[in-house]
């Protein structure tokens, strides 16, 4: 029974491995932008628009208003870095209903990067909100014995997302393939349907802790202007 994606290996060359992980992220990437830019090419500001524009329109009015609930007042600012990380982690975990489908955030490599992604993020918002000394001056608000607690809380936030991903698909993955090998076809069934629904959980809870952490680089540096 394989832990991951990461140990279907097609191809490898010294130290790079041309795995699972790697094909499949690719492939819902290109699925993505395709697919984006078949539904963006005629997009119309009218009263008749296309039933795929009125979806489209659906998914980032949502985003945006989950972006300013969570505090931060131009979602506008951030709907192409947060929309994104929702739609891919969204996708790659719907696509379960196809057989043999093997999502990528099942593989630590590739939860690791989104929150690496996060993680790079956080400073660039929060740079952009108050400038590089600004920003800086945050971490050592309200005295400079913070400094190393600041910067150990935004590596173990890091490490959290990448794991609580990873472990939660990972985890659904393996329960259903235990269910298939010891019980009929029905069973299985429904439990594949609460990993869809788990795999939409996920995406919506990481693209939310990220949504957390910018809304927290960002207030803090308007903070410490203030």
């Amino acid at each position: 029974m394989k832990l991951s994606p990461d140990e279907t290996v097609f191809w490898e060359y010294g130290f790079f491995h041309l795995n699972l992980t790697i094909v499949t992220t690719w492939v819902l990437m290109f699925v993505l932008v395709v697919g984006s830019a078949l539904i963006t090419r005629n997009l119309k500001s009218g009263m008749k628009i296309s039933r795929w524009q009125c979806i489209l329109e659906m998914v980032v009015t949502g985003i945006n208003g989950q972006i300013k609930e969570v505090g931060l007042d131009k979602p506008e600012k951030y709907i192409a870095f947060i929309g994104t990380l929702f739609l891919f982690i969204a996708f790659a975990n719907v696509c379960i209903i196809f057989p043999w489908y093997e999502p990528p955030t099942g593989s630590l490599s590739t939860t690791a990067a989104l929150a690496v992604c996060v993680f790079m993020a956080v400073p660039f918002y929060g740079v952009g909100a108050d400038g590089f000394v600004g920003y800086l001056k945050s971490y050592i608000e309200p005295t400079v014995i913070m400094l190393p607690f600041n910067l150990i809380s935004e590596a173990s936030r890091t490490l959290a997302l990448a794991i609580r991903l990873f472990g939660n698909m990972m985890s659904g993955g393996l329960v259903v393939a235990i269910l298939i090998s010891i019980t009929p076809l029905i069973f299985p069934i429904i439990m594949s349907a609460l990993g869809l629904l788990t795999g939409m959980v996920q995406a919506y809870i990481f693209s939310i802790l990220a949504t957390v952490y910018i809304a927290a680089a960002v207030k803090k540096t308007d903070t410490t202007e203030n």
